[in-house]
């Protein structure tokens, strides 16, 4: 018996899956969070895997919450041990009453257990050997095997899992008659030597709703897909490949003519991360809607095109999925690391338009405008996902789409105007709002045309180096600037239940731990207001927000504040009244951190400094 009481708990822990990368435990363990889906309980799912092919470790951690936290917890009350390699960090991990589930077949050490946990073995290779005699079967079905004593263990429903295996192999009846043999191979030892249920359990409830499970990735593809793009030109790069292999499923379902199977759409994978900018610029350019997916090394090259885009003023979207730098960093690794990098992206004064969503439902809906506010801002605009949002799956709600939509095309200056006489200067600027006027190629046989150039010119595009001709230009783009201030997504604010000096801002994935957060900082007496931010420019409403409180907590996945950063720089505020909480080792944020960071901080804001005794 372990020296500490076992965790009890119904609908509410974290499971972690320590693996060998390549051993094909991914689809065994995204069907054990998928199961529990079908029970009716949300669960939060997260991928932590190595930059390489095979052979490294890999984890796969399951938040199970009734509650519906869709943030990192932080802790782990059962560990499911399949990696040697790795046996001593994954042990540590564990809670105090918490489990360790692993493969028994070997006698281990009792130096390699702690007194503090329950141990549960289970013999899977004796299993497995006993079972099978091709190698690869030996390993693929061991993962099923080790599903199968986990259900027995947290008294899951074995039909629910059944189910899913066969929708997964449906047609494929030799794969699903095995793949269930080996599930009740692993149940029914439990359930014969093992004393099941333990403490962990999963109960039947209806707490999912008509949410549905996505990757952002795949949720930002499709919505460039209803956004009207019909051009990707990209580089592989994790973790941003899986988005323009996503756009490529999306359009083989969604864009060919259903009369001639014509594909409607280009998809280029370009020589690097340079030429795919200028495949988008240049597409865009002649009117179609383009965009690339990228992450941090991509935007570090593509910045002298990306200075062409918002200089020459040619509508272009970047999907940054960002990941823990610098240079190479760890490519499978999550940060919110490249904020200032793409606000202020390629050299000379350039401000760059970014959109902050917080989960696949607004990458859906912020791909989707990105294409709008490109075209009708003439520049370039930056979705910055991450990879806990772009290759993780997340519960959100359903993807919502208004069919009678039309597209904002901008300011476009048609033939038809052209011969009414309009006045048409590429960069001038004919009603206050910095956005000028442009032409289709090919709009008018003899009118409308202009030389398209990176290098300084007038308001008709006449090349000029005249410094008050510059300078006309260069304020007009901060106009247009100031203008995006009114397009992009508003910021989100939710005040505490009572009058508070104290507030927070966030952004993108932090969300979910912060909003998690908030009730642990209530319950040790910290009140909060909260603001998201979705956008940059930042509307007023930001600089309003930090003007009412005395201290404003800045809720980052980067070293440096960089999101605070921008906000001190745009808005001129004493920096220090913004307080940094960064995290940015790679991990997700968790809910628990946030809590102990502000909480600790307003603990000492609170303390009564001692008065010196009047004799």
């Amino acid at each position: 018996m372990p020296e500490q009481k076992p965790i009890s708990s119904v609908n509410d822990f974290v499971v972690r899956f320590a693996n060998v990368n390549g051993s094909g435990s991914a689809s065994a363990n995204e069907l054990f969070a998928r199961s529990i889906l079908r029970h009716g309980v949300p669960v939060s799912p997260r991928n932590i895997f190595p930059s390489n092919i095979q052979g490294l470790p890999t984890w796969y951690e399951v938040r199970v919450t009734e509650a519906g936290h869709l943030g990192a917890r932080g802790g782990v009350d059962m560990m499911v041990a399949m990696n040697p390699q790795t046996w001593d960090k994954d042990v540590a991990m564990i809670e105090p009453g918490g489990y360790l589930f692993y493969d028994s077949t070997k006698p281990m050490p009792t130096s390699k257990f702690r007194g503090d946990i329950t141990v549960i073995g289970v013999p899977l290779t004796a299993i497995t050997n006993s079972t099978y005699t091709d190698p690869r079967q030996r390993q693929l079905f061991k993962n099923i095997i080790y599903l199968g004593a986990l259900s027995a263990l947290f008294d899951m429903d074995p039909k629910l899992i059944e189910q899913l295996i066969s929708e997964q192999y449906k047609g494929k009846e030799k794969l699903l008659s095995s793949n269930v043999h080996a599930l009740h191979l692993g149940r029914d030892w439990a359930l014969q030597n093992l004393k099941c249920p333990i403490g962990l359990r999963v109960q039947k409830a209806d707490k999912v709703g008509d949410r549905i499970f996505i990757e952002g990735n795949s949720a930002a593809a499709l919505g460039a897909v209803y956004g009207g793009a019909t051009v990707c030109a990209w580089y592989p790069i994790t973790p941003s490949s899986s988005l323009a292999d996503a756009f490529g499923s999306h359009c083989k379902r969604l864009r060919h003519d259903p009369k001639t199977g014509k594909a409607k759409y280009a998809i280029v994978q370009g020589e690097d991360e340079l030429a795919s900018i200028g495949i988008v610029i240049g597409a865009s350019w002649n009117g179609a809607r383009a965009f690339t997916a990228t992450s941090g090394p991509g935007i570090s090259l593509m910045t002298e095109f990306i200075g062409l885009s918002y200089f020459a003023e040619i509508p272009a979207v970047i999907m940054n999925v960002q990941r823990a730098g610098p240079s190479t960093g760890m490519p499978t690794r999550t940060q919110q690391c490249d904020i200032i990098a793409c606000a202020y992206a390629s050299h000379g004064d350039t401000k760059h338009v970014l959109l902050f969503p917080e989960d696949p439902a607004e990458a859906f809906e912020f791909a989707a405008t990105a294409f709008d506010l490109a075209e009708r801002l003439q520049t370039v605009i930056f979705l910055m996902l991450d990879l806990d949002i772009g290759m993780n799956h997340r519960l959100c709600r359903p993807l919502r789409w208004d069919d009678a939509r039309q597209y904002d095309r901008g300011k476009i200056m048609t033939a038809e105007m052209l011969d009414e006489g309009r006045d048409f200067g590429r960069y001038l600027d004919v009603d206050g709002d910095g956005i000028p006027y442009r032409t289709y190629p090919g709009t008018h046989e003899t009118r409308g045309s202009y030389f398209t150039r990176g290098t300084s010119r007038d308001r008709y595009a006449r090349y000029s180096e005249e410094g008050p001709v510059y300078a006309d230009n260069m304020q007009r783009l901060v106009r247009k600037f100031e203008t995006a201030q009114d397009l992009v997504p508003r910021p989100l604010q939710a005040n505490a239940a009572k009058p508070t000096k104290y507030g927070v801002i966030y952004f993108g994935s932090t969300s979910p731990a912060m909003d998690e957060a908030i009730g642990l900082l209530e319950a040790r007496g910290h009140l909060l207001d909260r603001l998201r931010i979705r956008a940059f420019p930042f509307h007023s409403s930001v600089a309003s927000f930090i003007a009412d409180h005395d201290f404003v907590y800045v809720i980052e996945q980067n070293r440096d504040s960089q999101l605070r950063q921008l906000i001190v720089n745009e808005n001129g505020f004493d920096p220090v009244r913004l307080i940094p909480i960064v995290h940015y080792d790679g991990s997700p944020i968790t809910a628990r951190f946030i809590a102990k960071a502000i909480g600790d901080h307003q603990d000492h804001l609170n303390v009564t400094p001692l008065r010196k005794a009047v004799s």
